[in-house]
């Protein structure tokens, strides 16, 4: 697997410092940048503000941030996972219509709960079939997107990514957890490291949703909590209710229609 940061959005923490202040200044956007450029306003302020900004739930001006990566070597299986993130992302990943793979054997991605099981060899076994067999396919004219067909979920595939800011936080939210499959959970560790590399600042908020700037709990379910290592410096959801419940001014209940007329009534005024 390789993942490598190829590009990124000129002076990010500039331009989310100007998104958000943009929506709680009287200035306008030009007279803001006009006092980043001549540095009226410090690094150091752009830093906090943005460290203040990130706390809360105003996510629209993450979408302003935006990286570019290259990804190679991964499968087919973590491809399907990773276009299930619709929002503030664009894939172009490589076609197994046009593409036609020449080697004898495909190099295929093979978890290592397969070495641990004994069956390493099964699956190397299968896998150089399924190439030959793909490989004739081709040689008596049947089209690359027909001879595809036989190539599993383990099979290689390589994406260039476009991603905002906003949904890369989300991705890391659901990616780095450990319930998340080895395979992605390692590209998106790799990804958060090559931002690391040139964006610290930023890569502190690229964490797994019970990171301490995140949620900061545990909402799966509490069985999974118990076994998760990080369930040890994190709380579950539960012991949040009932904390409320010993300490809150009323027990934790559902909530009724009288409390969703109270809201409508709320709006109308």
């Amino acid at each position: 697997m390789q993942v490598r940061l190829v590009d990124y959005a000129a002076m990010p923490q500039e331009k989310l410092y100007a998104a958000f202040r943009t929506c709680y200044s009287a200035d306008s956007p030009i007279e803001i940048w006009e006092k980043i450029r001549d540095q009226r306003i410090s690094p150091e302020r752009i830093r906090g503000f943005i460290g203040e900004r990130l706390q809360t739930g105003h996510a629209s001006p993450l979408e302003q941030v935006v990286f570019w990566f290259a990804i190679a070597g991964v499968s087919r299986s973590l491809s399907h996972q990773l276009v299930r993130h619709r929002i503030g992302i664009s894939f172009e990943q490589q076609s197994q219509r046009y593409v036609k793979f020449k080697e004898e054997r495909l190099t295929y991605v093979m978890p290592e709960s397969w070495a641990r099981a004994g069956l390493s060899g099964d699956y190397a076994e299968l896998s150089e079939q399924i190439s030959q067999l793909y490989a004739r396919a081709l040689k008596a004219g049947v089209p690359a997107e027909d001879a595809r067909f036989v190539l599993p979920n383990a099979a290689p595939t390589n994406f260039q990514i476009m991603v905002n800011f906003a949904e890369l936080l989300h991705i890391c939210d659901v990616r780095l957890c450990v319930r998340a499959q080895w395979e992605i959970r390692r590209m998106v560790a790799l990804m958060r490291a090559e931002i690391k590399r040139v964006l610290p600042e930023l890569a502190l908020y690229l964490q797994p949703k019970c990171g301490e700037r995140r949620m900061g709990y545990c909402d799966e379910s509490l069985e999974d909590w118990r076994q998760c290592p990080l369930g040890k410096v994190r709380p579950h959801k539960s012991a949040l209710f009932q904390l409320y419940n010993l300490y809150g001014s009323q027990k934790v209940r559902a909530l009724a229609d009288e409390e969703f007329r109270t809201v409508e009534e709320k709006e109308r005024l």
